[in-house]
């Protein structure tokens, strides 16, 4: 049975690092606050594009959004081979041609 690997955030060194960074983010918000406010638009648009790195390790990436329900009763492990097995012949296919 495949395990699922858990989260980097939820490991001791992810949970210290998360620690770290509100620290931080505590000192620079209380030491700098008039900073802070001027850039803040800013630091709402650059959380865009880090929540779109961090948020969708949940899912499994961008592969097969219209494929939902398609192969239920295949496991995952199934499914994983049968993609790499399509993938090499269509490699395959791509060099011979």
């Amino acid at each position: 049975m495949a395990t699922k690997k858990s989260s980097f955030w939820l490991t001791p060194k992810g949970l210290a690092a998360l620690g770290l960074i509100a620290a931080a983010s505590y000192f620079l918000l209380i030491e700098h606050r008039q900073h802070v406010w001027q850039f803040l638009p800013f630091l709402i648009l650059l959380a865009c594009p880090f929540m779109h790195l961090f948020m969708h390790g949940g899912h499994g990436g961008h592969g097969g959004h219209g494929d939902h329900g398609k192969h239920e009763d295949e496991s995952d492990q199934d499914a994983y081979q049968r993609g790499l097995e399509e993938g090499r012949r269509e490699n395959e296919n791509r060099h011979h041609h």
